[in-house]
């Protein structure tokens, strides 16, 4: 009976007054985290279009809670695009009767999110913390070795 059950919803934002260029450099962060991470991250950054983004992500948990009945600290994000959209074209004027051509791009935006307790599978691959610890221990000893071996010989900072 779990695997007919929906597992998955999503939201939609259109006609955003932003480059997806700018948009993109923002929802790499986001992807693939959790719902309460995910608000924390966004509401830390100091970028414009992590406005949109709030709203879109809250209307994802709404319809969550809404269509599968599900807890917020139970989702996450498991895709999440920006596209491209219309331009509106302007022309500027400028000195001695010329003009200046003026874009102002617009993108949509998609986020879908996955209820995990749903489905257990998914649960236990996100989620085991003995591969996370695993990763952050060898992480660790990795960037603190190339940090002994770059500032203990004093080669970097040579006066001529």
């Amino acid at each position: 009976m779990l695997k007919n059950r929906k597992t998955t919803v999503y939201a939609l934002e259109k006609h955003i007054s932003m480059s997806a260029h700018k948009a993109r450099r923002v929802i790499d962060q986001i992807r693939g985290r959790s719902y309460e991470e995910t608000l924390m991250i966004l509401e830390l950054m100091p970028y414009r279009v992590c406005y949109p983004f709030l709203k879109l992500i809250y209307s994802a948990a709404a319809n969550a809670s809404s269509n599968l009945d599900s807890n917020e600290s139970n989702l996450i994000i498991i895709q999440a695009e920006v596209v491209e959209s219309t331009t509106a074209k302007k022309l500027k004027p400028r000195a001695r009767g010329r003009s200046f051509p003026i874009k102002r791009s617009t993108c949509h935006m998609g986020i879908v999110v996955k209820d995990i307790s749903l489905d257990e599978y998914i649960e236990i691959d996100f989620l085991s913390p003995l591969r996370w610890s695993k990763k952050l221990k060898s992480k660790k000893k990795y960037t603190a070795g190339a940090y002994r071996d770059i500032y203990s010989n004093g080669g970097v900072w040579d006066k001529k």
